[in-house]
């Protein structure tokens, strides 16, 4: 048994491993089991800190320029990682590939658990990211692989319930666990179905690796790394309280060149090297490059709408952690219930219908939220949530059709890919600009709000005496702390008001930034079934 154990754990890491015997009819849906794990947790950890970020900014005292990157970092290593997932697996092999991205995810979480200030807690997002990003594009490798084509439709319909599931679930789970335990349990969770998950990659799945790899593309990696991160950190940290010199600070200026510099070396090597990292030929098509813009304005308003929220349930309406994770449930369930009749419209009728009424409602919701207040009613705040869930899924079916409706069937695989890293870098880009925006608001506001707030006039002496006779009646405080008291809660409202009205602001800008996005919409070609079924490679 020792012998056997320690020969399990030798092989462990070479991908040799006994699987189920594959050429039984139940290995592949074990393999999509095995797979929908991963895919689950993946997305799960890029939704579940949302909830609970109040409660990490308050237990470090981070301000909310410096949690934002709790949630970019992620996001944004996440794609990062995704076009460089396919070079690895054809190199290592998929099973290895799937093995190690599932435990440098596991390993990440338990770092996460650990993070004892917000910049460490950052860093290990970073390894729990670089572990996700190969999860997701390795896992779906792996199910189109297994299945025949005939039930691949059925198969990656259940690896998208994975993905759907934890996007309503994350929230939930978060909250209940910030709530009922502490933060670090958000991440603790990962750790046992991650095991569980490791254990069934290896028992279960068999290896595949290609004969034929190509020559990995590091100068346009290394420049799309720094070109984003450089780029993230002047919009993110361009209003910071510690960068007093503003967005015209020596910092926040060679960021932005570095951005460009690191910019230009990208699209040059892509453009001339044999194979890029990302080919960036496919933006030639007019429908692939414009649905792809689309996609990053949804991003941007929508995961950045996604961040703003909590923050507002928790810090201004005092929802608990839980509570806004039920709020946030109905949202993939609508999504999963609207995207089948958004495939039906867009095979029936033609696709733009559904996105434009999906990007109009998704709008249309976030314009809703440009009216909160501290005495939001429960209905103002779950209409426009619901709104959006239905959105979603209007609008993520035809726009895929229409990206992929001139694609050559060989270049499939790389033009989804780089969908998903569109997607992903709007979300980055949409949290960063709309903290940044959150924070430079806040303080207008506040500086407003302060203004007309008349130490002199006879209301506000009125609201100071009842708040002193208050304090010193109840609390039993000198008339001297009691006045000083007093000044301090209606400072406290106002520094509130001001919060929300930047929340506002943050989510009217939002709707402005989606409904741009419906006038290209209506320039995308469409074509029948038939027609594109055998396109021609672009040239």
């Amino acid at each position: 048994m020792a012998d056997f154990s320690t020969h399990t754990l030798k092989q462990l890491f070479i991908g040799r491993v006994p699987s189920l015997h594959h050429e039984h009819s139940s290995y592949k849906w074990w393999v999509l089991i095995n797979v929908m794990i991963g895919t689950f947790m993946a997305v799960l950890d890029a939704t579940i800190v949302n909830v609970a970020l109040p409660k990490l900014m308050a237990s470090f005292g981070a301000d909310i320029d410096k949690a934002e990157w709790i949630i970019t970092a992620y996001m944004l290593v996440f794609a990062v990682m995704l076009p460089t997932s396919g070079w690895v697996a054809d190199h290592l092999g998929y099973k290895r590939t799937y093995f190690m991205a599932l435990f440098l995810f596991t390993f990440g979480s338990f770092l996460c658990g650990l993070a004892w200030n917000e910049d460490v807690l950052i860093a290990f997002r970073v390894v729990q990211a670089m572990g996700a990003g190969f999860l997701m594009p390795v896992g779906m490798a792996i199910v189109i692989r297994e299945f025949p084509p005939r039930q691949r439709g059925v198969a990656l319909g259940f690896w998208a319930i994975a993905a759907a599931a934890s996007v309503s679930l994350g929230p939930l789970i978060g909250g209940y666990l910030v709530d009922h335990i502490s933060w670090n349990a958000i991440f603790d969770v990962n750790i046992p179905v991650g095991l569980l998950g490791l254990f069934a990659t290896a028992v279960i799945q068999r290896e595949y690796k290609t004969e034929h790899t190509r020559s990995f593309d590091f100068i346009g990696f290394i420049s799309m790394t720094v070109f984003l991160v450089a780029l993230l950190l002047a919009l993110s940290d361009g209003n910071a309280a510690w960068n007093t010199g503003g967005w015209t600070s020596p910092f926040i200026l060679g960021c932005f060149a570095l951005a460009a510099l690191c910019f230009t070396i990208f699209l040059t090597v892509e453009l001339t090297i044999e194979h890029p990292l990302i080919e960036l030929g496919l933006f030639r098509n007019f429908n692939f490059a414009v649905t792809n813009g689309i996609l990053f304005i949804f991003g941007l308003g929508m995961f950045g709408s996604t961040f703003l929220l909590p923050l507002y349930l928790q810090n201004s309406m005092g929802y608990t952690a839980l509570q806004t994770g039920v709020m946030f449930l109905p949202v993939g369930i609508l999504q999963a219930i609207s995207s089948p009749i958004a495939g039906y419209i867009s095979d029936k009728a033609n696709p733009k219908i559904p996105a434009i009424i999906g990007i109009s409602l998704l709008g249309v919701s976030l314009y809703l939220n440009g009216w909160l207040s501290l005495y939001s009613e429960h209905v103002q705040l779950i209409v426009p949530l619901y709104l959006r869930g239905f959105a979603m899924g209007l609008l993520f079916t035809p726009l895929t059709t229409l990206a992929q409706s001139e694609i050559p069937r060989h270049k499939i695989a790389q033009s989804s890919g780089l969908f998903n890293v569109i997607r992903q870098l709007g979300g980055s880009f949409g949290v960063a600009i709309m903290g940044a925006l959150l924070t430079r608001r806040t303080l207008y506001h506040a500086s407003m709000y302060g203004q007309m707030v008349d130490l002199h006039s006879p209301t506000t002496q009125a609201v100071a005496v009842h708040l002193t006779g208050f304090s010193h009646a109840i609390l039993g405080n000198s008339q001297g702390l009691s006045l000083m008291q007093a000044r301090g809660l209606m400072l406290s409202h106002v520094m509130k008001q001001a919060f929300v009205r930047a929340v506002s602001d943050d989510f009217l800008v939002a709707a402005a930034i989606t409904i741009v996005g419906v006038l290209p919409i209506l320039f995308l070609k469409t074509h029948k079934a038939e027609a594109h079924e055998h396109a021609a490679p672009m040239e």
